[in-house]
């Protein structure tokens, strides 16, 4: 399954919920995030600069591969991204198969190949306010970031991405959650389809 939506549209608060109601070891959750292409040819103050909204920021075949196994009944070794250095850490998260997986990530309807893989896709939908909001939050809790930075990524290239891409994805999407976590109708509608799956595969 799929949760896509814009920068702090509630997507993690969303996959948070599944995974607190769901039973226990009936779902696995993957982050797109950690599939950040890495770039140690370049100096880090060069990493700063890129684009890491557009789609391809991202290592789409090797979570691909991933989630084939994983579909396959098989472990993964899920790379770990650093978003102070911009790299990938030599250490990874190993990922044992569920019968639900869950991935999170703004991009993730973009590429064909990969949409195909997921077999209920949510969009998460927030305002554009609240989002930057949530962002400046995280990023500054999170990611050690200044608000000067944050800024400048907003502008050159989180908004315009999110034009360009993320939000045209949302044509993909089986169901549109207004307003993320808080939006309970729609939470319990996905949990029952999550519910019957996690039975059929028991």
């Amino acid at each position: 399954m799929a949760v896509v939506g814009g920068t702090g549209s509630g997507k993690s608060t969303v996959v948070r919920c599944i995974e607190e109601r769901m039973p226990r070891g009936s779902v696995v959750t993957l982050a797109h995030d950690a599939y950040y292409k890495p770039r140690p040819d370049l100096p880090l103050a060069e990493r700063e600069r890129l684009n890491f909204d557009h789609p391809d920021a991202l290592d789409n075949g090797r979570l691909i591969e991933d989630l084939d196994r994983l579909a396959q009944g098989k472990e993964v070794l899920v790379p770990i991204y650093d978003f102070a250095t911009h790299l990938r850490r030599s250490e990874t998260r190993l990922v044992r198969p569920a019968p639900i997986v869950v991935v999170e990530g703004i991009l993730l309807l973009v590429a064909a190949g990969l949409r195909q893989r997921f077999d209920l896709k949510l969009f998460v939908d927030t305002d554009a306010d609240i989002r930057i909001l949530r962002r400046i939050a995280r990023d500054v809790r999170e990611r050690g970031r200044t608000l000067e930075q944050i800024q400048t990524q907003y502008v050159d290239t989180v908004r315009p991405m999110h034009l360009e891409h993320v939000e045209p994805s949302k044509r993909w999407a089986d169901l549109v959650i207004l307003e993320g976590g808080h939006n309970e109708v729609a939470l319990d509608l996905v949990l029952s389809k999550l519910r019957e799956v996690s039975c059929s595969e028991a």
